[in-house]
């Protein structure tokens, strides 16, 4: 048996086999191992009522594709909801770097109160490419919440930004 129930009905973290069995002695006794054991318990505890709002507010990479063809490199990546003036394109050497930022207002007005609320996301990916490009070449379009970057392959290194269309 590797680890029993590591939390019973009453919360309390209950102790492996082998830290029973290992238990230590009256001389050895550690008392900050009751604390630590606290700490823990509460950082839990916490995480698990903390509400799902504020864990979305956090940055977020986009799933990214990259395709090399004969003499371009391809890559597609998926920001649904993001208005092309959020976005911003950087090359450096042999990688893409993509940031921005998704904005979403919300309003709302029933009976006896009004609600408006805002929510700000951003989101950052650095992907490598598998050849070297040229950046004046590059451009970049935006359709329906998917970003298609182009960048012609090339044999010299920079750094350029890309404007959306």
């Amino acid at each position: 048996m590797a680890e029993m129930i590591r939390r019973g009905p009453t919360g309390i973290r209950r102790r492996k086999p082998t830290e029973i069995a290992r238990r230590p002695s009256l001389f050895s006794w550690d008392p900050f191992e009751d604390i630590r054991e606290t700490q823990r318990y509460l950082s839990d505890l916490f995480e698990d009522m903390m509400p799902a709002e504020w864990a979305e507010s956090e940055t977020y990479a986009p799933l990214v594709d990259v395709k090399e063809e004969d003499n371009n490199v391809i890559v597609t990546a998926d920001i649904p909801g993001v208005n092309k003036e959020d976005v911003d394109i950087n090359i450096r050497d042999d990688t893409v770097e993509i940031n921005g930022q998704h904005k979403e207002e919300s309003e709302t007005e029933e009976e006896g109160y009004y609600r408006h609320e805002r929510t700000y996301r951003a989101f950052s990916r650095t992907v490598p490419l598998p050849a070297s490009v040229n950046e004046e070449d590059a451009s970049a379009k935006l359709e329906n919440g998917v970003l298609h970057i182009t960048l012609p392959k090339s044999s010299e290194k920079g750094e350029k930004k890309i404007t959306v269309e």
